[in-house]
């Protein structure tokens, strides 16, 4: 290991660990072993596990993200980005899922400890739901909304089924597609001018 051990080392090491140990399991010792340091040089960067844990569960979130920010700027009109948005939303969810379900669900035991984290994580992605509706009634595609905020919440709970962990167990079953273009189309509907 490094002489200067770094957070990000650590959450990738901590990451690892939580695979292999599970979230009940997965200890500060742990993580400090699989780095062959102290535990103590772990809490110099993270005062304590749940700190840890918290910084693990945001970079996953983050990393998750990625692709959804990107498709929230995408050059297109308001309807078609706010479709591509949602898409993407379900497609990074989907993936997480189907790739690597042990991870996920040791990430959705995660989230679920870290309610500040969730609520920061969903407060980010129905900002980028504004930010579409703000642009379509700017453009004349979207009615104008007394509350554009909590229109977006209200796109952000009708499309749930796609992108709430609850629901992964359906993501994979014939017609989800089907099922999230139907919805998809129904909440443009009712959006549109």
């Amino acid at each position: 290991m490094p002489e200067t051990l770094t957070a990000d080392q650590i959450l990738e090491a901590a990451q690892d660990v939580l695979r292999r140990f599970g979230p009940s399991k997965a200890t500060v010792v742990d993580v400090a072993r699989a780095l062959g340091v102290s535990h103590g040089s772990v809490y110099r960067h993270f005062p304590s596990k749940a700190a840890l844990r918290e910084a693990v569960t945001r970079r996953w979130l983050s990393r998750a993200h990625a692709a959804v920010a990107l498709a929230a700027k995408a050059d297109l009109p308001a309807p078609e980005r706010l479709r591509t948005w949602l898409a993407t939303l379900f497609d990074s969810k989907r993936h997480k899922v189907l790739d690597d379900p042990e991870l996920f669900a040791t990430f959705t035991a995660l989230v679920r400890e870290n309610s500040k984290v969730v609520a920061d994580h969903i407060a980010e992605l129905t900002a980028e739901l504004a930010e579409i509706l703000r642009a379509g009634v700017a453009a004349g595609d979207f009615k104008p909304f007394d509350d554009v905020d909590q229109t977006a919440r209200a796109v952000f709970d009708a499309t749930n089924r796609f992108h709430d962990p609850a629901y992964a167990g359906e993501w994979k079953q014939d017609g989800i597609d089907a099922a999230f273009d139907a919805v998809c189309s129904l909440v443009l509907a009712g959006l549109a001018r």
